[in-house]
């Protein structure tokens, strides 16, 4: 799919979750200050996933009034996401690019190809890696909060480069507040379930 049709697909999308969920006889008219207004995202070569994991923010939830953002994802061969989690008020919606997303949600393993979608409503445990030898970058979307804040943090700020290293109480103690902020919770279970899902599929 061309990058102008996912953004056209994603607009409607975010069209059709402002109507009024009262009935789509008598919708809100929105007034100037909730208006979207129109923007361009021109087009960028592929994320690099560096060896590892990293993101790229397309549409941020300022630019939504809040409705939606958008993030790009990479993420290198064999390689495993985060731990186990579920979000209390967040729904993601993913949209693969290149590659195969192997899903675990709730106690399930889905794999998402390439051109496929998938939807992970809040309160259900989840996570994703990639357990093929071919690189893997999708679209995720993010509804009903500026999720795409948090992970900017994550992945660009909380870095040993800044001062955050990996294990520090300086970087645990912003994880915790991050986490606290978004509504990010994992079950008492997560670390032992992703050690399991790394010696399953061969990951690292």
């Amino acid at each position: 799919m061309e990058r102008r049709d996912f953004v056209l697909k994603s607009s409607i999308l975010a069209a059709f979750g402002g109507l009024s969920q009262s009935g789509m006889s008598s919708p809100q008219v929105p007034t100037v200050s909730d208006a979207i207004l129109p923007f361009l995202l021109p087009s960028m070569p592929p994320l690099d996933h560096k060896g590892g994991m990293d993101i790229r923010v397309w549409v941020r939830s300022s630019m939504t009034n809040g409705l939606y953002s958008s993030v790009e994802t990479a993420v290198a061969p064999k390689l495993m996401g985060p731990s186990p989690h579920y979000h209390k008020e967040l729904d993601e919606l993913m949209y693969v690019i290149d590659g195969t997303a192997s899903i675990l949600i709730g106690d399930e393993v889905v794999e998402v190809q390439a051109g496929g979608w998938h939807m992970r409503p809040r309160m259900l445990k989840h996570t994703f890696w990639n357990a093929s030898d071919q690189p893997l970058r999708f679209f995720d979307m993010y509804f009903n909060q500026p999720f795409e804040e948090y992970l900017e943090q994550i992945f660009h700020e909380l870095t040993p480069e800044k001062g955050f290293p990996e294990g520090s109480e300086a970087k645990n103690n912003k994880m915790k507040m991050l986490r606290e902020k978004f509504g990010l919770f994992s079950p008492p279970n997560a670390f032992a379930e992703k050690q399991e899902i790394m010696k399953k599929y061969g990951l690292k």
